[in-house]
């Protein structure tokens, strides 16, 4: 099992330019079912991840 542990004195590197994220922006993306999520690097806007949040009535 791989465990996970808080690190609150760690700052994380932008896969792509390496610099440290103090703070990641995001923008809601387009479509009908449930909202998307694209969240990306504010030093170069490489992308970082896309999450989906599902409506209430989807599961």
């Amino acid at each position: 099992m791989i465990q996970a542990e808080e690190k609150e004195n760690i700052t994380p590197l932008c896969p792509n330019c390496k610099m440290g994220i103090e703070m990641v922006w995001f923008r809601q993306l387009a479509g009908f079912l449930g909202k998307r999520y694209i969240y990306f690097c504010p030093h170069c806007r490489s992308v970082l991840g896309v999450s989906h949040r599902k409506g209430f009535w989807m599961g």
